[in-house]
């Protein structure tokens, strides 16, 4: 999810290298009502209620929560395990025919029943809509879905595709009824039947409202009674005045890097605290390989060089994030440190000045920074300015700013007007490709013009066509040192996660993890 483009390791099952269907996984749902309601405050926003549609961080936590998917990530995990999936694995050698075996007695929350024909009616209807702002663009290999009886899905791929399970783990995998739902059209009541843990019952401009879903089956043990979510719509100051007049509970994706470091100043004085989780959230600066100025190979090199993230880290964003030198971050497996290997961590204006002498230009680049204000962090114009200060320091640069609305800010990159810009991501799906194939393969969603004919006609194909997740490591590898050399984009930082809590909320940290799955159910107030 590019921040999103809102785009996080991985094999699903066991036996899956081997080609084998197992069964695995424990039914401990539990969807007894068991301690108080929790009121959460966020600044984003929920963009849709329809899977077909939200592919976005708010919605994607709405989805994962109502509605429940074949697969899921456990807490803390990267590789999916069974939900609603009793049992799942790819029957063949080649990973292009996914099979997996529905739980008895599945409901929605209306009662009707789950069957195979809810799973295949699901993704087929997600993809014949197809709509810009969904997640139908996560599934290019899927060719057909069958299901032979009402217990089993057979998903037939195009192409090899060993990620495919982690992709219906996420938010795009999530079942619909389909008794509830058009086939050719998205849902606009504002209403969402899942399977999920927990029902919908309202959603409106200021608030969405969960109450348990009795009729659950699966392996969430809900550990509250029900959850409101509370939208602040980008106030921040809203949302930290609303934590600290004990009106919410949780405070999740909204406060600055100022505001919690506040927090964990007072130590515990305001009554409440902040929880760090890890991320795979991450941000690049993206070099137009057309442009006159930035697709030259010694400025990119120059930039890399003079670039310092620890100085951002500190003085942007007050240690909220980690220096990034890959675009696979730490904790995905297949990272390597192929940027700090090749440019270093600390600044170097000799190195700067040779890579431009390399390329022959002696005077100052004159260079525009384009930014968008809130889409990737409040903090992301500042962050900018930060680093076009610090090419103008070095002498070597005459760099400026621009910052501008992200709607226009999308056409102009797709109008090829940007030499340099910024983008974040957000994982659909916490394994090395989704970093990879959405910026590097065929059709990239960076726009900028680049193209590696050994990443995209040998490294990604042969990465996704591995079941052993474990196996693609040395060709991850290779393709992050190809990126480091030809410099399409720069890694800046890697986020943390954080949500500041009153401290009588628990469970916090079981919602915070590379798997991007934000657990409702593990939440609990004393």
């Amino acid at each position: 999810m590019n921040i999103r483009n809102q785009w996080p390791v991985l094999p699903v099952v066991a036996g899956l290298a081997s080609g084998l269907l197992t069964g695995c996984g424990t039914e401990t749902g539990d969807s007894g009502e068991t301690g108080s309601s929790v009121v959460m405050g966020m600044s984003d926003d929920v963009l849709a209620t329809d899977p077909a549609s939200g592919y976005d961080p708010g919605s994607w936590l709405l989805f994962n929560n109502v509605f429940q998917s074949l697969l899921s990530f456990p807490k803390g995990a990267t590789e999916p395990q069974p939900e609603a999936a009793r049992e799942c694995g790819f029957s063949d050698t080649k990973a292009t025919v996914y099979q997996c075996t529905l739980k008895d007695g599945l409901q929605f929350s209306n009662g009707d029943s789950l069957t195979s024909k809810d799973v295949k009616f699901s993704f087929d209807r997600m993809l014949k809509i197809n709509d810009p702002d969904g997640p139908a663009v996560m599934f290019p290999t899927l060719d057909k879905v069958e299901t032979p009886n009402d217990k089993t899905v057979v998903f037939r791929l195009n192409t090899p595709d060993a990620t495919f399970p982690s992709k219906i783990a996420s938010g795009a995998g999530s079942i619909v009824n389909e008794d509830q739902y058009d086939a050719d059209g998205l849902r606009k009541d504002g209403q969402a039947i899942g399977s999920g843990p927990y029902k919908l019952d309202k959603f409106d401009d200021d608030e969405a409202v969960f109450s348990v879903n009795d009729s659950y089956k699966g392996t969430a043990d809900v550990q509250n009674s029900g959850v409101t979510l509370k939208f602040f719509h980008g106030d921040q100051e809203a949302l930290k005045k609303a934590l600290l007049d004990n009106e919410i509970d949780i405070a999740y994706r909204g406060l600055t890097a100022g505001d919690i470091a506040d927090v964990e100043k007072s130590g515990g004085d305001s009554g409440v605290e902040v929880v760090e989780g890890g991320s795979a959230e991450v941000q690049h600066l993206v070099f137009n390989m057309d442009d006159p100025v930035a697709g030259k190979l010694g400025v990119r090199k120059a930039i890399a060089y003079l670039i310092d993230r620890d100085a951002l880290i500190k003085d942007v964003y007050q240690g909220t994030a980690t220096p990034l030198y890959s675009i696979i971050p730490a904790g995905i497996s297949g990272h390597n440190t192929a940027f700090f290997d090749t440019y270093g961590a600390r600044p170097s204006k000799s190195k700067a000045a040779d890579a431009l002498q390399d390329e022959g230009i002696n005077g100052k680049v004159k260079l525009t920074l384009w930014s968008t204000p809130s889409r990737y962090g409040p903090a992301t114009d500042d962050e900018l300015k930060a680093i076009a200060k610090q090419l103008n320091d070095s002498g070597l640069f005459d760099a400026d700013v621009q910052s501008v609305a992200f709607d226009q800010y999308e056409k102009d990159i797709e109008a090829g007007k940007y030499g340099v810009y910024v983008k974040g991501w957000i994982p659909d799906y916490p394994d090395a490709d989704n970093f990879t194939a959405p910026f590097f393969g065929k059709g990239n969603v960076l726009g900028n013009n680049y193209s590696n004919n050994a990443i995209t006609g040998t490294l990604i194909p042969r990465t996704a066509a591995e079941s052993d997740r474990s196996a693609t490591d040395d060709d991850f590898g290779q393709l992050q040192d190809i990126v480091a050399k030809e410099l399409p984009v720069l890694p800046v930082w890697q986020a943390k996660q954080y949500a500041v809590v009153r401290d009588n909320v628990y469970g916090l940290e079981y919602c915070l993890d590379a798997s991007t799955v934000f657990r409702f159910w593990e939440l609990s107030k004393g």
